[in-house]
């Protein structure tokens, strides 16, 4: 004869509690700022990133090497033809634009250790806007453009210098990539961590009638 078990009246079938709703990381307020905050803060960021392109135009107003030019009364010349100096222009550009990429990552990250696609986008734009604006003032407070009416104005044989200008476009991405960069690196490294997940206690551990197999009870 096989005895049937059937647990006592009064007494549940043993399964497993239910998980529920409960956070597997904390709570609400540990999860960051909402998306209206971070969005507001990423604003902030790219129009102050974009206004940082002021101080990159100055410097590369004053640090960027002039290219000479000479007249003959009738034509302009470059008057060292093995010069480097349109290749310095561009140089001193990247240059200055991936430090202050650099330096304004390093500042977003501390104004906001989280980091957040929104946040790196608005470095990225920014830093665009910023070396735009930046090769803007270069070319507006720079030499005159119109280097036939120099050339005329100082006379032959007088040198003067050739407009600032950048040869590579690509000079324009440098400060967007090195700030992407920095403020990636710099949150990984020293960014917070997300909590482990608390798992909530499943019920397999309680007791309760134990299954039993095909050939348990058996008389």
């Amino acid at each position: 004869m096989t005895a049937h078990l059937t647990p006592p009246q009064g007494t549940p079938p043993h399964q497993p509690s239910p998980i529920g709703h409960a956070p597997l990381y904390g709570t609400e307020a540990e999860e960051g700022p909402d998306v209206k905050t971070e969005l507001r803060e990423a604003a902030v960021v790219l129009v102050a990133v974009a206004v940082a392109g002021v101080a990159l135009g100055l410097l590369w107003l004053w640090l960027a090497p002039r290219v000479p030019l000479i007249s003959d009364g009738k034509a302009v010349f470059l008057k060292d033809t093995e010069g480097e100096e349109a290749v310095g222009a561009d140089g001193t550009f990247v240059l200055l634009a991936l430090a202050l990429g650099a330096v304004c990552a390093a500042a977003v990250f501390l104004f906001r250790r989280r980091g957040g696609v929104a946040l790196v986008v608005a470095l990225a734009v920014g830093g665009l806007l910023g070396s735009l604006l930046a090769w803007g003032m270069g070319v507006w407070f720079g030499p005159p453009e119109d280097v036939v009416a120099q050339a005329k104005a100082v006379g032959a044989g007088v040198t003067f210098d050739a407009p600032l200008k950048l040869k590579a476009y690509g000079s324009l991405l440098a400060w967007p990539a090195s700030a992407m960069a920095v403020h990636l690196a710099l949150t990984g490294l020293f960014g917070p961590r997300d909590p482990e997940p608390e798992w909530p206690a499943t019920g397999y551990g309680q007791t309760g009638p134990t299954p039993m197999g095909p050939g348990d009870g058996a008389a």
